[in-house]
């Protein structure tokens, strides 16, 4: 059973594109989460991005599409009542999983998770797509929590997305070959923006606009990592949409539908919410 959402956080995400969602699952999901992480970093699936293998310091590590092979993963997207939240707050009549993300920034990483907007990187279109970040530890807008423009999602931009912590021989170089806008130097003139960050405490969560501009800094911490696990959900206006630079992990081989349409296959985007 999900949590209904209050008033207040069904309108900061329709109107913000974010609602800060305290306490979102019971606590047994961030400690059952929470236990999968350091045998995740040590024999990572072929989809991580690992900056500084083996490192306990500035290390940024991500690992994604692990809920086919890992029982918990499998369990809380099922289970936690994160499908219903995706679900009212895209205001939705149904959702549909597409993909988890845990990100683990360790003490004193330097890499930023840079500004950006995540519909880019995917491949689909549609304004009913989300994310639910599920905070596995404490973090400040400091120490590497999120920050958004507030807005942005309504400003129909579509984003040129880039290639995170770049380097040689990254396993996301598809990136690379996007179109669209060049994301303004939002670091350079904060002033000029409505950015807004949340301090967060474990089973915290951050529901928010595949469309919503957002990035996260290093952490700068000495002693603390930060972890989360990022789901991502698609509504009913979602539709297949492949492109040049969005991520091949799915691709056309492995659906059953055609660009342009609903994504109804049930093995590849589970369908784990109805209103």
């Amino acid at each position: 059973m999900s949590r209904e959402l209050s008033a207040q956080e069904l309108a900061a995400y329709r109107e913000d594109g974010v609602a800060f969602v305290p306490q979102a699952v019971d606590p047994e999901w961030v400690e059952r989460l929470s236990a999968i992480v350091d045998p995740q970093m040590a024999n990572p699936s072929r989809w991580a991005n690992d900056a500084n293998p083996g490192r306990s310091r500035d290390r940024l590590f991500t690992d994604r599409y692990l809920w086919r092979d890992n029982a918990t993963i499998n369990a809380y997207i099922r289970e936690s009542g994160v499908a219903g939240l995706a679900g009212q707050a895209m205001a939705c009549n149904s959702a549909r999983f597409y993909f988890d993300h845990l990100l683990v920034k360790e003490p004193g990483t330097q890499a930023v998770t840079p500004w950006h907007q995540d519909v880019p990187y995917w491949p689909f279109q549609g304004k009913q797509i989300c994310s639910i970040w599920l905070a596995l530890t404490p973090a400040t807008v400091e120490g590497s929590a999120m920050e958004f423009v507030r807005g942005s999602h309504l400003d129909n931009k579509y984003y040129m997305p880039e290639v995170f912590g770049a380097r040689e021989d990254h396993p996301n170089s598809w990136a690379e070959q996007g179109e669209g806008e060049q994301v303004p130097d939002i670091e350079a003139r904060r002033q000029d923006f409505d950015i807004v960050g949340y301090d967060v405490q474990p089973g915290d969560a951050l529901v928010f606009s595949a469309w919503l501009l957002h990035w996260a800094s290093g952490n700068k911490t000495e002693d603390s990592r930060r972890v989360a696990l990022s789901t991502r959900w698609l509504g009913d206006d979602a539709v297949w949409h492949p492109h040049t630079g969005a991520d091949p992990t799915v691709g056309i081989d492995d659906v059953r539908v055609m660009p342009g349409e609903y994504p109804a296959d049930d093995d590849v985007f589970p369908l784990l919410w109805q209103r």
